[in-house]
């Protein structure tokens, strides 16, 4: 008789009272292993993020200056058409 067979066979045999209270038992037994396989995923997924954060810390960054130039000469482009900014 496998080990499942043998605790059903003891279940069967509990009177009702007690059914309940192995039942809240086996509630929290299961509660506990849900929330150790939650954490464990929160901890890769934390994992994920840092290791993404630091990859991202060392990409090499685009210098401002063609931006600043952009500006100047949509600026410039919009006077020329008489806007006055």
């Amino acid at each position: 008789m496998t080990l499942r067979e043998t605790t059903i066979a003891k279940l069967q045999q509990l009177p009702d009272p007690l059914l309940q209270e192995v039942s809240d038992l086996i509630d929290d037994v299961l509660s506990k292993h849900q929330l150790s396989a939650t954490e464990a995923q929160a901890e890769k997924m934390s994992q994920a993020w840092l290791q993404w954060f630091d990859a991202a810390g060392h990409l090499e960054t685009i210098p401002i200056a063609p931006q600043i130039n952009y500006q100047k000469l949509l600026l410039e482009k919009y006077r020329r058409q008489g806007l006055v900014l």
